[in-house]
Order: structure tokens, then sequence, then C-alpha cells
């Protein structure tokens, strides 16, 4: 299908009012990234380069979503509710231009796969003018039946207008629906006169097809590739088979995963071969985990690249701009953000590196703090290589550890320390004699004198 050109048009109109939230229902998220975003790229990975959305009115975020996430998509709005084809049609000028394959899509179902849409795009190309998908629930309840004769599609039937023997067809419509951009417009603008009401529903385009002498199929895929969301119920359940898709395909190319139904990955999570993943690890999106890496438990990374043989966690927490060089350890209640840290490096016990860079093979001590907020502006920590950063100790920013220096257990850094110098700042320790042992002779006095003897 190289030589055959393609438009996707995405249709994003939908309130999500069953959802019960002030946000457009195609901008909550699966797997870490807007279901309007799946459905992008599905159509892009299935070789649409030309891409309209659709979208209802004062829905200004979810066209600002589409272009962030396909800058090339048109938006269209449709500005009344008259049926899925006049949805189609408000994408009538890009539909004019005359693409070979024109794919329907909705933004509400991100489970649909790149290579479910080129079954369909295939479809066209061995001379159907109209390919639906179809599956076959183990409950038909409540969907339109694809009414087949052999290898042809004849129509499309709504439950409510189906005879009692087109109830039992187990054969369901799927939604989603490629068109020959040849006689897409032909097609799409029948619809609308061969309705009484003068609404246009998509379905009709397969009867409507037939009766122009032209050809529609059905393409059979899984339930979830058409799963549609409409409620949180529903959103869970799709990030559900995400998740389950997601695991697998990291398994298969060579990531060890002790407990797999624990660990949660977005859509773009980047894992590299031999890398483990112990229990209960939370991917959020923008993470790359090089070759041979250990995440360990409850650890969380968002927006983080963790270098080859690192080991992370337990109990780590990688923020956005965490980057983490080659067998780096980061090890429990340790969080790094906007951080650059050097091959080797180490941070293993109870510290906070934000804002900062750490040299290769420096040691970060457990409770050490880069102080890089001073209430109106993020300062940045630079720690040289191969430091040692004792415990305890606070790095006010803006300040500069140099190559080999040391920091005192305890200390409160606020000035630049040179290389292979030791910095301390902490006050003089005195030490008063048999004080203890007073005090407890004292209060063991007071007890004596103050209080009543028990019989």
């Amino acid at each position: 299908m190289r030589d055959r050109t393609c438009l996707a048009i995405v249709l994003a109109a939908g309130e999500g009012t069953r959802m019960r939230t002030s946000v457009p229902k195609v901008l909550h998220m699966v797997g870490g990234r807007t279901l309007l975003a799946h459905v992008l790229d599905a159509a892009r990975g299935a070789g649409a380069p030309e891409i309209a959305v659709v979208v209802g009115p004062d829905h200004g975020a979810v066209a600002k979503e589409a272009k962030a996430v396909a800058p090339q998509a048109e938006i269209f709005e449709q500005s009344e509710r008259r049926g899925t084809a006049h949805a189609v049609l408000a994408a009538r000028a890009a539909i004019a231009r005359g693409a070979d394959d024109i794919l329907v899509m909705f933004a509400d179902t991100p489970l649909i796969r790149s290579e479910t849409l080129a079954r369909l795009r295939a479809a066209l190309a061995d001379g159907a003018a109209v390919a639906v998908l179809g599956f076959t629930p183990a409950n038909p309840q409540g969907y339109g039946r694809l009414l087949m004769r052999g290898d042809a599609l004849v129509a499309i039937r709504e439950e409510r207008d189906a005879s009692a023997e087109e109830r039992r067809i187990g054969f369901c419509n799927g939604g989603l629906m490629a068109l020959a951009g040849a006689q897409a417009l032909a097609i799409l603008d029948r619809i609308g006169n061969a309705n009484a009401k003068g609404e246009y529903y998509l379905t009709d385009a397969v009867a409507l097809a037939r009766e122009m002498g032209l050809k529609a199929v059905a393409i059979e895929t899984s339930e979830d590739d058409v799963r549609g969301i409409n409620t949180k119920v529903q959103l869970a359940e799709a990030e559900a088979v995400l998740q389950r898709r997601l695991r697998t395909e990291a398994m298969e190319a060579g990531v060890t995963m002790i407990a797999p139904e624990t660990v949660f990955l977005s859509a773009d999570t980047k894992l590299g071969r031999d890398v483990t993943i112990e229990p209960n690890v939370v991917f959020g999106p923008g993470v790359t985990v090089e070759d041979g890496a250990l995440i360990r438990s409850f650890s969380h990374l968002e927006g983080a690249r963790v270098g080859k043989g690192a080991r992370i966690g337990p109990f780590a927490r990688l923020r956005p701009g965490a980057d983490l060089g080659a067998d780096v350890h980061i090890g429990n209640f340790v969080e790094v953000k906007a951080a650059t840290i050097e091959a080797g490096a180490k941070a293993n016990h109870l510290a906070y590196i934000g804002d900062a860079s750490v040299g290769a093979g420096s040691n970060i001590g457990a409770g050490t703090i880069t102080c890089n907020y001073d209430g109106f502006a993020k300062h940045r920590t630079d720690i040289g290589k191969g430091a040692f950063i004792g415990s305890n100790s606070s790095l006010v920013a803006p300040v500069k550890i140099g190559d080999g220096a040391y920091v005192g257990s305890g200390s409160v850094v606020t000035k630049d320390v040179p290389p292979d110098s030791l910095a301390v700042e902490r006050s003089d320790q005195r030490i008063k004699e048999g004080w203890a042992k007073r005090l407890r002779e004292v209060r063991a006095l007071g007890k004596t004198l103050g209080g009543k003897k028990k019989k």
C-alpha cells in the first residue's frame, strides 16, 4: 500500500457526559496518553500522513491536543449533531482532495491497532468501496449486526431495527470503517438523502454502496480492538487491556517481570533487553530503561532515562529530567529530579537530588539534600567526578563541589568547594563529662520528693 494515499478522519466530538466529568471524554488517559493520542498514533502507524480531526463546538482543548500529537492534523468543527456520517462530512474539504483510502475512526476507541487499520486498507486495495470492522462479542446485545451473504457485507442492522432472526447473529459492528476515496463523497452524500429526518448515519453506507453496485466487506478483529469508552468503568477496563498488551510486548522483547500484573507501563515506555522489573513498579510517560538495568520494588519513574546496568530502588522516585548513566545506583527513598548522574555514581539512601549534576563515581551519603529552591527560583548544584558527600549534608544551590572533593557529614555547604578539598561546616562539639548521670540522679530525686510512695 505504499503507492496508495490515505486520509484518516478521527471523530472527536463526543461530550462524555456519562463519565461524570468536566474533562472532554477523549482527553482522558489510558497508558499515560489521551484516548485521542492513541487513535492518532494508530492512524499514522497505518500509513495515514493526512489526518482530519472533527471536534464539536467549544472544544479548543481537544483541537490543541490533536495538534500537539499530530501537528499535520487539520481541525474541522461539526457545528450541529446530525449523525456520524454528518460528522465525517464536516471534513469534506479534506475528503475532496482525493486520497485513495479514507479511514473513519472514533477518538474514544484507544485500543485500535495500526495493523488492524492496515487490514481495512488492504480490503480497499482489493476492490472494496466500503470495509467495516466487525467482531464477535460474548454478548452481542446492544450492538449493530453485520448481515453477510457469503463473503459480502450486505448491511449493518441496528439492534432496534433487527428482526428476531437477525438478533441471533453474533457478528457485530465495531464502528470503524474505511471508504474508497473515489466513491466516498458520493456514498456519504446519499446517506442524508436516504434518511427522512435528514440524519446521516455512517452505518447506512454499506447498503447504499451496494445499491450503487459497489463492493462492501467486513474484516473481523478482536473485541478489544474496537472497545469504546463511555464510562469510567470502561476507561479502567481499557487500561487493563492496554497494560496486558504492554507487559506482553516487553517480556517478549527480553524484559523480566517477576509479577507482571503489578507493573504499570506507559504507552511510550522503552525497555532494553535483560531489564528486570520487580513487583509494584509504575512507569509514567517518557521513561527509557537501557539494557541490563534493575528496577526494584515500589519505585516510580517518569520522564527519566536509566542507563545500562543501573540499579534503581526499592522505593525510589525518578522525576522528569532524571538522566542516569551506566551502573548508577539510586537506592531506597531517593528522589531525583532534573539531574544528570554520571556513570557509577551512587546515592543509596534517603537523598534528594534536584536540579543538579553528579560526576562519575561520586558517592552521595544518606540524608543529603540539594537545596535547589530559594522560594523564588530554582538553582543548580554541580558535583564533580569522584566526590564524596557525607551523610546528612545540605548543599545550598547555586554551589559547585569540585572533582574528588569531600564534604564532611552534617555540613551545610553554601560556598564552592575546590577539587580535592575537604569542606566541613558544623559547630564545635562540646562534652560535659558526667552530665547525663547527674541529670538522671536529679530526676530520680524529684520523683521521690514530689511523688507519693505506692503501697
